[in-house]
C-alpha cells in the first residue's frame, strides 16, 4: 500500500516480476483507505512510490560513478550516460518497463535492481459474479498501455476453491470456470518472465523443470545437471499433447511419437524429455 517501507522495497528489488492486486469491486462493508473505489488511482499511487525509490537508487549510483569516471575511463563514462538517461525518464514519472532500452543499456542497469523496469501483472480483484465491470475495464486499458498483463479473478472465490482441494471441480462447474484463477496467474507469470516447463518422467517420479523460452536441448539438460549439458548426445522427446493422447510414454512410442532430437532442438513448452549423455 501507500507509504512502502524500505524493507518491503528491498524485497521487491529481489523479485523478477511484480503481481499487483487491485480492488475492482464495490462492497460497503469493506472500507477503502480513500473512501472510494478507483483502481487506477491505487495503481498510480504505488507506481509513483516505486519510481521515487528507483530515482533514489540512480541518484546515488550516479554520484558514485561520477567520482570514479574522472579518470576518463570509457566504460564508466558509458555507464554514467546510461544512468543519467534513465534518471531523466524517471523524472518524467515514466515506468522503465515502457522504455525500449537496448541490450547494452539493460546490461548496465541490471545490477541496480530497479523496480519500475520489472514486468508487472495486474490482478483485478472482482466480485463473485466474475463479470467485467468499469473498474476491471479501466485496469485492462491501463495494462495494455503499459506493456503489462491483467487477470480478473475473485480472491474470495479463489480462497474457497483452494480450501476444497481435490473436491473443487463441482464449485468450478457451478461458477462456470474451467480452472482456478491461480492457474491462469501462474501461466501469466511464466509468460511475463519468458519461462516455460519441460518434464522428465521416470519410474520413481515425474518432475517439472523451468527454462527460458528458446532454450536448446543441451541447455535444458544443464538445468538438471551440468554433466548432462557437457556430455549431451540427444534428447528423446515426446510432446505433452502426444503424451496425454496416447496414455503415456509407452503408448506414444507405439504410435511413433517419440522423437530423437539433437543439440539444435529448441525445447517446447510441456515436452517430456529423456536426455542421453556421455561424461
Amino acid at each position: 500500500g501507500e507509504g512502502l517501507g524500505n524493507k518491503f522495497l528491498a524485497n521487491i528489488r529481489e523479485t523478477d516480476a511484480i503481481i499487483h492486486v487491485v480492488r475492482c469491486f464495490e462492497d460497503e462493508s469493506i472500507i477503502h483507505v480513500k473512501d472510494k473505489i478507483s483502481p487506477l488511482d491505487d495503481i498510480k499511487t504505488i507506481e509513483l512510490e516505486l519510481i521515487l525509490a528507483d530515482m533514489e537508487v540512480l541518484e546515488n549510483a550516479i554520484e558514485n560513478v561520477k567520482r570514479k569516471a574522472k579518470s576518463g575511463d570509457k566504460k564508466l563514462l558509458f555507464t554514467l550516460e546510461v544512468y543519467e538517461k534513465t534518471l531523466e525518464f524517471l523524472n518524467k514519472e515514466e515506468n522503465l518497463r515502457n522504455i525500449n532500452f537496448d541490450n547494452n543499456d539493460l546490461a548496465e542497469l541490471k545490477g541496480l535492481n530497479l523496480i519500475s523496469i520489472k514486468p508487472v501483472i495486474y490482478v483485478a480483484n472482482i466480485d463473485d459474479s466474475l463479470e467485467e465491470n468499469e473498474f476491471y475495464s479501466s485496469v485492462k486499458e491501463f495494462a495494455s498501455e503499459n506493456n503489462s498483463q491483467v487477470i480478473g479473478l475473485c480472491n474470495q472465490l479463489e480462497a474457497e476453491i483452494a480450501e476444497l482441494g481435490d473436491d473443487k471441480d463441482d464449485l468450478l462447474r457451478d461458477i462456470g470456470l474451467e480452472e482456478p484463477g491461480l492457474n491462469v496467474m501462474i501461466r501469466a507469470a511464466f509468460d511475463s518472465l519468458g519461462l516455460q516447463t519441460f518434464f522428465t518422467a521416470g519410474k520413481k517420479e515425474v518432475r517439472a523443470w523451468e527454462i527460458k523460452k528458446g532454450s536448446l536441448a543441451p541447455q535444458a539438460a544443464g538445468t538438471i545437471h551440468t554433466d548432462f549439458e557437457k556430455g549431451f548426445i540427444r534428447a528423446e522427446t515426446i510432446s505433452y499433447e502426444d503424451y496425454i493422447e496416447f496414455n503415456g510414454e509407452l503408448g506414444a512410442k507405439e504410435a511413433g511419437k517419440l522423437r530423437s532430437e539433437g543439440s539444435e532442438y529448441i525445447i517446447k513448452d510441456g515436452d517430456i524429455v529423456h536426455f542421453r549423455f556421455n561424461v
